[in-house]
């Protein structure tokens, strides 16, 4: 049975009170009526995830924030002295023990948690203790590829992000163009996946091919400002950051494909509509 996550379960009995699934294995878990659909019937094949509740296998269609192996933020419900319960998004709370806070957790307070499976107790356990990413073998994401992002918190050299709910990565600072927050949710774009394990992100595409959506930026811009943009390739890179929220790099590439479009007229302080 995998503990924490999704699977397609066989309907094996049913009884008052719900439904007693299984696997190819032959395992089973019990997942209560009121998460069961009206039209199931004994011997089909249902998704569901399968979680613990005081030693017991059991099974809900509800959807938690995250399963085993992915992070997603969730409120602190409850803090006691062993540990804290957060809301997972499904009937069971998640518990973090003490050891794996970084502080204490406050109750009504937003945390980012990493989901796992403790060796030592078998349990499904939550975390806000989490290092840089092991090296990832075979790891599905491409150099360019549009990923999401949650924000985890700013550091030295820029900001810490989970990328696809699964794996840690930077967006650093000088790839930074706009206001972040933590714990909020963004789109980046994966830069670099080095041989050590880390991945490096920007918030914009690279390169040529990618210059549409900043050509869209300006142009909306321009017509926001009735035709007239006070921004130039003389301009510096923070006035077009703070205007734009784009690099110096990319602003070029773009305004030069839209004069060489005759859409714009590039002017020795300005930009203008054609």
């Amino acid at each position: 049975m995998k503990i924490g996550q999704f699977q397609h379960l066989t309907i094996k009995e049913k009884n008052t009170s719900g439904y007693i699934l299984e696997n190819s294995e032959s395992e089973n878990c019990f997942i209560p009526k009121i998460f069961a659909e009206d039209d199931w019937e004994i011997g089909s094949t249902v998704e569901v995830f399968v979680y613990q509740d005081d030693g017991v296998l059991k099974a809900t269609t509800e959807i938690p924030l995250a399963q085993v192996g992915e992070f997603a933020v969730m409120k602190c419900i409850q803090n006691l002295p062993a540990g804290a319960f957060l809301d997972w998004g499904i009937i069971k709370d998640i518990f973090v023990p003490y050891k794996e806070q970084k502080g204490k957790m406050l109750e009504g307070k937003r945390y980012l948690i990493y989901v796992y499976i403790d060796e030592k107790t078998g349990l499904i356990t939550g975390t806000n203790k989490y290092k840089r990413n092991p090296q990832y073998q075979n790891l599905s994401l491409k150099k360019g590829e549009k990923v999401d992002l949650l924000i985890a918190g700013e550091s030295e050299i820029g900001w810490n992000v989970v990328i696809n709910k699964k794996y840690l990565g930077l967006v650093y600072s000088s790839d930074v163009f706009k206001k972040l927050y933590p714990l909020s949710e963004e789109v980046g774009y994966i830069k670099s996946i080095r041989e050590d394990g880390k991945i490096d992100v920007t918030l914009q595409p690279e390169g040529f091919e990618n210059i549409d959506e900043f050509r869209k930026i300006i142009l909306d811009k321009l017509t926001e400002n009735y035709g007239l943009l006070y921004l130039s390739d003389k301009s510096t890179p923070e006035e077009i950051k703070e205007e734009l929220g784009m690099s110096k790099k990319n602003f070029k590439k773009a305004i030069g494909g839209l004069y060489k479009d005759n859409m714009i007229e590039i002017l020795e302080d300005k930009i203008r509509s054609k």
